[in-house]
C-alpha cells in the first residue's frame, strides 16, 4: 500500500500532424524545428550514449514477475508469458499475445497512419485469480489515457484465449475466480466500480458504487491475504473506505468509516481484525490503529503503534502476523519498523544501507511466507538491490553477496544537507557526487524539485542520472515543502496560501548548495516535471540568475489560468492544492504572487527546455504556449532595452512538443531514448560543457 495514494492518484506513440497543426500555425512549427535543429549532432551522440548506459543495466533486479501457486507470469514485449516452477526445463508458455489484440484493430476503418498507432500496446499490469482459473492484465497506448483490460482464461480448462475486453479500466482486482471488481476511468477521474461475473453460462457486470463528491478518485484494492477487497474512495483531504469480505459468498461492501475533512486512512487485514494507517497521530501525522473487522468505525480504533517525533511512515504492509512499515527517519534515511502484532510493544526498527533512497516492497504471491519480506532499495544512481528481511528476528540479507548492485559504486557517494529557509524551516536536499565536495566547485549542477500535492521526489534508479554522474555531475534533490519527505504537516505548509514557501525553500536549498562550495550558477540546471516546475518557473521570474539553464517536462506554469476554468478536467480537484481564485479574493492574491505565467517580466532569463505533449488532458498545452511566447516576448524586450555595449548572449527558449496523451512521457524505448538524449544535448550546449568522449578500449 502506498501512502501516496491517499493524496495523489497518482505512469505516446507518434500520432498525425493533425493534432500538432490545430496547436500551432505552419511557420511556428517551422520555427520549433529550426529550435530543435541546433541539437541534432548532440542529441545523437547522447542516444548512443544512453542507449548504452540502459543496455549495461539491462539485467537488474525488478518485482514484474507474479507468481501464482504453481507458475510464474512475466511480461514480454509481445505479451504475457508463464512457467512452470515444477518443471522449469519446459519453455514459457505465452498466454496473452498481443499481436492478436492488435489485429483486432484492423477492422474497425482506421487509415494505414492510424492503425499503426493503435497496434502499439504495452502490458501495464496482470492479477490473477485465486485458483488461477483467469489473468485479467491493463494495456496501454502511448497516444491515449486510458487502458484497456483483458481477462484470460487460462489453461489446463482451455487453451489460453481472450474471453472478455473492458475499455477504461483502471484498478482491478479479483475477489474469487468468476468474480473481478473493477473501476472505470472517465477523463481523469474514476468514480464507479463494477463487478465482472464469469461463468460457464455467460457473463454479467453490475454497479456496485457511485462517488457523488467530483474531488474524490475511486480504487479498487486486495489486502495482502487476499481475503478482504477494498474500495478505497480519496481526495485530496479526506478517505472513505468500504471493504468486501471476499471469504464470504455475498460480495456485499460495508463501510468502514464515513469520510470527514482532514482524515486519511488506509485499510490491512489481519485475522478478523482491520490494521489501519491513519493520520490520527501526534500533529495529524501517520499511526497505525486497530480495529475489529464486525465494528470499523473510528469509536472502535484503537492506537497501536505511534512512530517518534521527526519519523515520518511513508507506507504499510501487514506480513503474517507482522505490520511493516515504511518510515523515512529525522536526518531523512529510509528505515523499517516492524510492529509484531501479537505483542505491538516489541516493535523494532531495521536500519537500510544510508543509500538507499527508494523502496519497492514485493507484491504478495499465491505461495508467500509470511515471516519474510522481500523488497528492493535503490537510489537515483544505483540500481536496485534486492533484500529479505526475516520478520521473527529482524534479520536483514541481501540477494547479492556484498550487498552491491551492478556496476561500481565505491566512488559514488550520498550526502544529506540541510537548508535554512526564509521562515527559519530546515529544508532536506540529498546531493550525489562522485568528488568530496570540496572539489565540487567546477562541477555542472543538476537540481531536481517538485513540491506539490505530498508527494516525494522520485528518487528511483534512473540510467540518464547515473550517466550524469559518471560524467563529473553533482545531482541534487530538493525536499521542498508541498512535497511529503516530513510528513503531512510538510504538504500542509505549502498548501493554497503557503505555496511561497516552497518557493523559498528551493532558493534557500540553491544557495547552500552554493556556499557548500558545490557548482555555481553558471554551471547549474534545473529540472522540474508537472507540477514541479511552479516553484522552478517562480524562481526564473524571482531571481533568474542563480541557475544557466532549466529543463521542464509537461510543465504546469498557468496556475491562475487553470484554477479559474472548471471545465478543466482538474481544476475542482486541484482547487484543494492550490486554491480558488474565483470564490475566495486571498486565494487570487496568493496564486497571482507566484504563479509563473503571470510573472514573466523583462529580464535576463536562463535558458529553458520545456517538452510537451499534444493530448496531454493534466496540463493543457495552451498554457505551455503561452508561457513560452511571454517568455520570448520578455527577453526580447529586455535585450532591446540594453545598450549593444551591455548586450549579453541571449539565452534559447526551446519548446518540443511531442504527439500523444501520455503525461509521464513516452513509454515506447526509442522515443524515450530520444527525449532524454535532447535534454542531455540541451543541458550540455547551454552550460557550455565538453562533450564526454567515454574511454577507447585498448587495442590488444
Amino acid at each position: 500500500m502506498a501512502v501516496a495514494r491517499l493524496l495523489l492518484t497518482p505512469a505516446r506513440l507518434r500520432i498525425t500532424r493533425l493534432v500538432q497543426r490545430r496547436c500551432l500555425s505552419d511557420s511556428s512549427v517551422d520555427h520549433l524545428s529550426s529550435a530543435l535543429e541546433r541539437y541534432k549532432d548532440l542529441q545523437m551522440y547522447f542516444k548512443k550514449r544512453l542507449k548504452a548506459t540502459y543496455r549495461r543495466f539491462s539485467d537488474i533486479s525488478d518485482y514484474s514477475v507474479v507468481s501464482g501457486h504453481h507458475h510464474v507470469y512475466f511480461i514480454e514485449a509481445d505479451g504475457v508469458y508463464r512457467m512452470d516452477q515444477r518443471q522449469s526445463e519446459l519453455e514459457p508458455e505465452q498466454v496473452l499475445n498481443l499481436g492478436h489484440i492488435s489485429r483486432r484493430e484492423e477492422n474497425t476503418g482506421l487509415d494505414n497512419e492510424e492503425r499503426k498507432q493503435t497496434s502499439q500496446w504495452t502490458v501495464q499490469r496482470i492479477r490473477l485469480s485465486p485458483q488461477e482459473k483467469h489473468l485479467a492484465a491493463t494495456l496501454k497506448m502511448d497516444h491515449r489515457e486510458e487502458p484497456r483490460c483483458v481477462v484470460v482464461r487460462l489453461p489446463p480448462q482451455d487453451p489460453p484465449n481472450i474471453v472478455f475486453t473492458l475499455d477504461k479500466v483502471f484498478s482491478f482486482e479479483w475477489a474469487t475466480d468468476e468474480v473481478l471488481f473493477y473501476t472505470i476511468l472517465e477523463g481523469l477521474r474514476c468514480s464507479r466500480v463494477f463487478r465482472l461475473d464469469l461463468n460457464s453460462s455467460g457473463s454479467r457486470i453490475t454497479s456496485m458504487y457511485e462517488e457523488t463528491h467530483s474531488d474524490v478518485f475511486v480504487e479498487v484494492a486486495l489486502s495482502r491475504n487476499r481475503q478482504i477487497l477494498s474500495i478505497n474512495c480519496n481526495s485530496r483531504t479526506a478517505s472513505e473506505v468500504l471493504l468486501i469480505d471476499a471469504t464470504t459468498s455475498h460480495l456485499e461492501p460495508f463501510l468502514v468509516q464515513p469520510r470527514q475533512m482532514d482524515l486519511l486512512y488506509h485499510v490491512e487485514h489481519w485475522r478478523r481484525w482491520l490494521i489501519i494507517l491513519a493520520n490520527t497521530g501526534p500533529g495529524q501525522e501517520y499511526q497505525v490503529v486497530q480495529a475489529p473487522l464486525s465494528e470499523p468505525s473510528m469509536v472502535s480504533w484503537v492506537p497501536l503503534f505511534t512512530p517518534n517525533p521527526g519519523t515520518v511512515v511513508k507506507d504499510m504492509d501487514v506480513v503474517g502476523d507482522h505490520c511493516v512499515l515504511v518510515a523515512r527517519a529525522p536526518a531523512g534515511e529510509l528505515v523499517l519498523i516492524v510492529v509484531t502484532l501479537t505483542h505491538p510493544k516489541e516493535a523494532y526498527t531495521v536500519q537500510l544501507p544510508s543509500w538507499a533512497c527508494a523502496i519497492e516492497i514485493k507484491k504478495a504471491g499465491m505461495a508467500e511466507q509470511d515471516s519474510m519480506l522481500e523488497f528492493l532499495i535503490s537510489s537515483p544512481v544505483r540500481p536496485p538491490v534486492p533484500y529479505r528481511l526475516y520478520l521473527e528476528d529482524g534479520r536483514l540479507i541481501s540477494g547479492t553477496k556484498d550487498g552491491s548492485s551492478p556496476g561500481n559504486h565505491s566512488n559514488y557517494t550520498t550526502t544529506r544537507l540541510e537548508a535554512c529557509s526564509q521562515d527559519g524551516t530546515l529544508v532536506p536536499v540529498t546531493l550525489f557526487h562522485t568528488l568530496p565536495v570540496e572539489g565540487l566547485s567546477q562541477a555542472p549542477l543538476m537540481v531536481h524539485v517538485y513540491g506539490a500535492y505530498g508527494r516525494d521526489l522520485n528518487m528511483e534508479f534512473c540510467p540518464e542520472k547515473r550517466l550524469l554522474l559518471e560524467q563529473g555531475w553533482a545531482l541534487a534533490y530538493c525536499h521542498i515543502r508541498g512535497g511529503g519527505e516530513r510528513g503531512l504537516s510538510w504538504q500542509r505548509q505549502a498548501r493554497v496560501e503557503g505555496k511561497h514557501r516552497g518557493v523559498e525553500d528551493l532558493q534557500a536549498c540553491l544557495r547552500h548548495i552554493f556556499s557548500s562550495g558545490v557548482s555555481s550558477p553558471s554551471l547549474t540546471a534545473l529540472a522540474a516535471c508537472s507540477a514541479g516546475a511552479v516553484p522552478v518557473g517562480a524562481l526564473c521570474n524571482r531571481h533568474p540568475h542563480m541557475m544557466r539553464a532549466v529543463t521542464l517536462q509537461a510543465p504546469f506554469l498557468d496556475v491562475l489560468g487553470s484554477m479559474e476554468d472548471p471545465s478543466l478536467p482538474l481544476t475542482l480537484e486541484d482547487r484543494e492544492e492550490w486554491g480558488d481564485p474565483v470564490g475566495n479574493p486571498k486565494h487570487r492574491l496568493s496564486i497571482s504572487s507566484y504563479c509563473p505565467l503571470h510573472n514573466i517580466t523583462p529580464q535576463c532569463y536562463p535558458s529553458v527546455l520545456l517538452t510537451a505533449y499534444s493530448g496531454d488532458a493534466r496540463v493543457p498545452l495552451t498554457g505551455v504556449l503561452k508561457y513560452t511566447e511571454q517568455l520570448k516576448n520578455a527577453i526580447h524586450t529586455h535585450s532591446a532595452m540594453k545598450p549593444k555595449s551591455e548586450s549579453e548572449p541571449a539565452p534559447n527558449i526551446v519548446l518540443n512538443i511531442q504527439p500523444g496523451a501520455n503525461h509521464l512521457g513516452p513509454e515506447d524505448f526509442e522515443l524515450m531514448l530520444e527525449e532524454e538524449a535532447l535534454k542531455l544535448a540541451f543541458l550540455y550546449a547551454e552550460l557550455s560543457l565538453d562533450i564526454p568522449r567515454p574511454p577507447r578500449k585498448r587495442k590488444r
